[in-house]
């Protein structure tokens, strides 16, 4: 029996505009949906082509899940998105330039060369990197939360998962704490229905992973992670209910991994069944069929949107590859900080 609220999709252009977004935000939110996707594609190339060292990941049917809730973020907001979450990147305005660079291994990623291919964020946009053990990154929101507490700033942490990661104990820990201190926290579950190889009804007994939440003090809700806007909304309402004191929300996004768990995995042991059904509710044709009867998208615009797009990722592309990789002799700059480089040395 479920006990998460279910979200309704959104039906109407005036629904949208009460949610705060007008015709360029729209426009917006379309041209991050192309761009991650886009650049997830061309990372595919890139790897095949031998350019991207170790394995490569990508969040394909996730899009509108991860664009969705960064566009509700503010940006005093802080968020730690996994390597299904490119969009996040994309929308808080990490350059997709500096994306391939990352990709390859270069001095201009993120991470300057130092870290895996997709453990990059910008902590200047207010993402913090992910490290491969994916729900470890809950207790490190959970304590940003904590810190805006303490530090009574009006700022919200947002925490990334899969249904997979649900079940470790670093995700029980963390929404224990946030809901015993009714932290400003937001966390936000990709349910792409397989972690790795195993199916959803193998991981969990309930309806819902949100509906774990009414036994962690706070509000659970299900919400279809292919519906960008019903996710911005949800994702809004849960940020603003955290920033004016109400506690964490557990916002579940349902989808569905249109690839394999990588590019070594070709996902036989997903019914190809399902596979067709989910690639109907594709986000990005879902919601340019929207903004084609709701919001009047022309061909003219979409076309010029498209080709922007495209434009952008290939100059993106090229001058990623200019890029050097880093000289081994700075292997270790930049890895661990120097008690002089803390704000509070402990030694002091």
């Amino acid at each position: 029996m479920a006990i998460a609220r279910e979200a309704e999709p959104v039906g109407s252009l005036k629904e949208v505009e009460d949610a705060g977004l007008d015709r360029e935000d729209l426009l917006g939110i379309y041209r991050n949906l192309l761009t991650t996707r886009g650049i997830e594609e061309r990372g595919h190339i890139l790897y095949k082509q031998g350019k991207i060292p170790g394995s490569f990941y990508t969040g394909r049917g996730n899009e509108a899940a991860a664009v969705g809730v960064a566009t509700a973020m503010r940006p005093e907001d802080v968020g730690t998105p996994l390597h299904r979450d490119m969009g996040v990147h994309v929308t808080r305005g990490v350059e997709p330039w500096r994306i391939f660079a990352q990709f390859m291994g270069r001095v201009d990623g993120p991470t300057k060369g130092r870290d895996g291919n997709v453990h990059m964020a910008d902590d200047r946009l207010g993402l913090i990197a992910m490290v491969s053990h994916l729900p470890a990154m809950l207790p490190v929101a959970v304590g940003c939360a904590l810190a805006f507490r303490i530090r009574e700033e009006q700022r919200v942490a947002v925490g990334w998962f899969g249904e997979g990661a649900s079940a470790r104990g670093d995700a029980h820990e963390a929404m224990t704490l946030a809901g015993v201190r009714q932290l400003p926290m937001v966390f936000v579950c990709d349910n792409n229905q397989w972690a790795y190889s195993t199916p959803g009804h193998l991981e969990f007994a309930t309806e819902h992973i949100a509906d774990r939440a009414a036994a962690y003090g706070f509000e659970g809700v299900v919400v279809d992670g292919t519906d960008v806007l019903a996710v911005y909304r949800e994702a809004k309402r849960a940020l603003e209910k955290a920033r004016a004191g109400g506690g964490p929300t557990l916002l579940e996004c349902q989808t569905l991994r249109m690839e394999g768990h990588a590019v070594h995995d070709d996902a036989f042991y997903v019914p190809r069944e399902l596979f067709e059904e989910w690639a109907r509710r594709d986000p990005l044709e879902r919601f340019r069929d929207w903004l084609r009867v709701h919001a009047e998208l022309s061909e003219e615009e979409e076309h010029e949107i498209t080709t922007d797009v495209k434009k952008l990722l290939n100059e993106a592309m090229r001058r990623a590859e200019e890029s050097p990789l880093p000289d081994p002799a700075t292997l270790t700059e930049g890895v661990y900080a120097t008690p002089e480089e803390l704000e509070t040395p402990h030694h002091k």
